[in-house]
């Protein structure tokens, strides 16, 4: 994947970021998700006083685009504002698996990016901060 297109989701990931409601006490994070027909789709956390509502960025993201009739991807982009690298708990990696989303771009405030696939997130995926 090239500079360009991670620059451009990361981005779109950031201004998703800015519209996340936590007002209950969750991070607040952005994502955006690279259809593999160029269509990007951006989302951001949405917390609830019920447990069972908080939905991070990612997984709205992917409910947009699930819901548009998407079922191919290429990337998906997330970003908190966090220090260090926000890294998707167990429940929304299985979710990304379920589609096959190959390509996971973990990004920083501070303009830090690391591109992972999918697979490489399994030793991780119950760390969520």
């Amino acid at each position: 994947m090239n500079y360009d297109i991670i620059d451009t989701i990361v981005r779109t990931a950031i201004d998703a970021m800015r519209n996340a409601y936590v007002e209950h006490g969750s991070i607040a994070t952005g994502s955006c998700l690279l259809a593999s027909d160029g269509t990007l789709y951006s989302g951001c956390a949405i917390d609830s006083v019920v447990a069972e509502f908080k939905l991070p960025a990612e997984v709205v993201v992917m409910a947009k685009a699930i819901s548009e009739g998407k079922r191919e991807f290429d990337a998906i982009s997330i970003i908190a504002d966090i220090d260090g690298t926000y890294i998707p708990d167990e429940l929304t990696h299985k979710f990304l698996l379920e589609f096959n989303v190959p390509e996971i771009i973990l990004a920083d405030m501070k303009g830090n990016t690391r591109v992972m696939k999918l697979e490489e997130l399994t030793p991780y995926k119950a760390r969520r901060r």
